[in-house]
C-alpha cells in the first residue's frame, strides 16, 4: 500500500503471505474478510482500505483512504497551492466531459489562467507528469483521465462536489467516470461492467428499466478507441456551476 494503491492480485499475495507467516489456513476467496479485519483495526485511526475497479480493464484494486480529511486536503502536504489548483481544474475538465477524458491541450491551456499564479506550459507538463507518476491521473496518447487510485480515494469528494454529473455504476455501485448511460432511465454503468453484464446477449437490455441498450457493448479497453466515440458517452452535462471550483 506504500504506492497508494495495490492490484487485487497483489493483495491476494499479501493475504497469502500473512496467512503463511501466522501459520493459519489460507483461503483464496476470503480476501474481503481479511480486508474487513484490517479495517476494524484501522477504524480508530480514521483510515480504511477500500476496493475499486479499473475503468480500463475492470480489475480490482485496493487503496488506503484517510477518513479524517478530504483527499484534496491531504494532497496539500505533497503539492503546492498552484499545483493543486491545476489538479482541480484538470479534474473539472475530466468529470464534466462526455467521455471522462481531457486532452493535454485543454489542460495546458489552463496554465496561464490559474488564479493562484500563472504557470508556464512546460511547468504544467512536468506537474501533470508527477500526477501520473503518483497515480492521481492516467495518460494515454495525450488524453488524461482519473487514475483508479484517485477514483477510490476521492469518490466521496467527487460525489459531493459534482452532484449534477457524478454518478455511481448501477452494477458495482462505485463511482463511474467513464461510463455508458441508458437513454431511457438514465442509469450509468462502467465500461467493464457493461461488457461483463451484456456478454453473450444478442439483444442487451437495461438492468433497471429493461429497455433496449442502444450503446455498443465495449470490447477493448485500450484507452484509444474511446476517444471521440459516441459509443462511450455520458449523460448530457448540466450546469458547470454545480461543481466546486477553487
Amino acid at each position: 500500500m506504500s504506492n497508494g494503491i495495490t492490484e487485487g492480485s497483489e493483495a491476494r499475495k499479501l493475504h497469502q503471505h500473512c496467512c503463511e507467516t501466522d501459520k493459519v489456513y489460507y483461503a483464496h476467496d476470503k480476501l474481503d474478510d481479511f480486508i474487513s479485519t484490517i479495517n476494524s483495526h484501522l477504524q480508530p485511526l480514521f483510515m480504511q482500505i477500500r476496493k475499486g475497479i479499473s475503468e480500463e480493464d475492470g480489475r480490482a484494486h485496493y487503496a488506503v483512504v484517510n477518513l479524517a480529511e478530504t483527499e484534496v486536503t491531504k494532497m496539500a502536504s505533497d503539492y503546492t497551492e498552484i499545483e493543486l489548483e491545476l489538479f482541480r481544474k484538470t479534474m473539472d475538465l475530466i468529470i464534466l466531459s462526455e467521455n471522462g477524458f481531457a486532452s493535454s491541450t485543454d489542460i495546458l491551456n489552463l496554465a496561464d489562467q490559474l488564479k493562484t499564479k500563472k504557470m508556464k506550459k512546460k511547468e504544467a507538463e512536468q506537474v501533470l507528469k508527477v500526477f501520473v507518476e503518483d497515480k492521481w491521473l492516467s495518460e494515454k496518447n495525450g488524453e488524461y483521465t482519473l487514475h483508479t487510485r484517485c477514483i477510490i480515494e476521492m469518490e466521496q469528494y467527487i460525489l459531493s462536489n459534482y452532484q449534477d454529473v457524478a454518478r455511481k455504476c448501477n452494477l458495482c455501485h462505485s463511482l463511474a467516470i467513464q461510463s455508458q448511460v441508458c437513454e431511457s432511465c438514465g442509469i450509468g454503468m462502467h465500461l467493464p461492467c457493461v461488457r461483463k453484464y451484456f456478454r453473450g446477449q444478442t439483444e442487451p437490455r437495461c438492468p433497471k428499466c429493461n429497455e433496449f441498450w442502444s450503446c455498443d457493448t465495449p470490447v477493448f479497453f485500450t484507452g484509444v478507441n474511446r476517444m471521440g466515440s459516441q459509443t462511450y458517452h455520458r449523460a448530457p452535462l448540466l450546469a458547470l456551476g454545480a461543481a466546486s471550483k477553487t
